[in-house]
């Protein structure tokens, strides 16, 4: 693991989304307090809803690490923030790599409060095909990751007298999405570890919650329709899969980086602090229907 130090100037600049059925932020982040105080780490970081998340904890008055497996992604998400972020290369699924992440954290800023485990992949496939190997890889990156984020964060969030616990879920962990498997099993599992730690850590004053997000157009997302495509022999372009997954919506629109990033601000700061254990939808309303 490596860590980067931060340069240059704060430049704070808005998630721009490119699918025309999304709704952009129009406003830059105005500076505020929801987070002043506080040290948070958000791994995958070097783009889509981490850097997203990144940039308004920032805005917000955290003090951020920025974490991601992609060296100079997440080397720009620290710079383009400034003196308030420093990043670090980490393989989120490697024991050694996450403990030494959050100890640079708690060296650097003196303290740590939040941990949103964001990190993951995604895969087309399905049961019969799927390999050992994929389906290993799959549990290592989205389901052991966010265990070694808490097993070494943990220590640290009680030390500073509570804090705040984020785990990326995604509707696959909630309902039966054909197609990811191995995705689906490992976003269910992360619910699951979410409740048991908020139920054995609350008492600690640690509250754990998971978000749950439908389609998200990010540089991962985008993939896996890619692959869906390629496999089904489809000529739909990327747009066209976004104006169909749309209209499958109660709110007919996909959801935003912005959007995930304020759920997490949200339980990030004090102003969810008698919310624990919880599995949050963030989908359009797909899982009303």
């Amino acid at each position: 693991m490596d860590l980067h130090l931060p340069s240059g100037k704060v430049d704070l600049v808005d998630q721009k989304t490119a699918s025309p059925i999304q709704k952009p932020k129009t406003e830059r982040h105005r500076m505020s307090s929801r987070l002043a105080g506080k040290v948070a780490i958000i791994t995958g970081a070097g783009s889509g809803i981490g850097r997203a998340a990144a940039e308004l904890f920032a805005a917000e008055g955290a003090r951020v690490m920025c974490a991601d497996i992609h060296a100079e992604a997440v080397r720009q998400t620290a710079n383009a923030i400034g003196a308030a972020a420093i990043s670090a290369t980490v393989d989120v699924s490697v024991p050694e790599q996450v403990e030494r992440m959050v100890l640079e954290t708690a060296s650097a800023f003196g303290r740590l409060d939040v941990m949103y485990a964001n990190a993951g992949i995604g895969e087309a496939a399905n049961v019969i095909d799927l390999t050992i190997e994929q389906w290993n890889r799959m549990i290592a990156i989205n389901l052991t990751s966010v265990w070694l984020s808490a097993k070494y964060a943990l220590p640290h969030l009680i030390k500073a007298g509570g804090g705040s616990i984020i785990n990326q879920s995604s509707s696959a962990g909630l309902i039966g999405i054909p197609g990811v498997p191995h995705y689906a099993a490992a976003k269910a599992g992360v619910i699951g570890l979410t409740r048991q730690i908020a139920a054995e850590y609350g008492p600690l004053n640690i509250r754990c919650n998971a978000i749950c997000p439908s389609a998200i157009p990010t540089p991962l997302m985008v993939t896996v329709w890619e692959k869906r495509a390629r496999d089904a022999k489809s000529t739909a372009s990327i747009p066209e899969q976004e104006v169909a997954a749309a209209a499958k919506l109660p709110l007919r629109r996909l959801g935003t980086t912005a959007d995930c990033a304020n759920l997490a601000l949200f339980l990030a700061s004090d102003e969810s602090s008698w919310i624990s254990g919880v599995a949050m939808p963030l989908d359009g309303g797909l899982t009303a229907t």
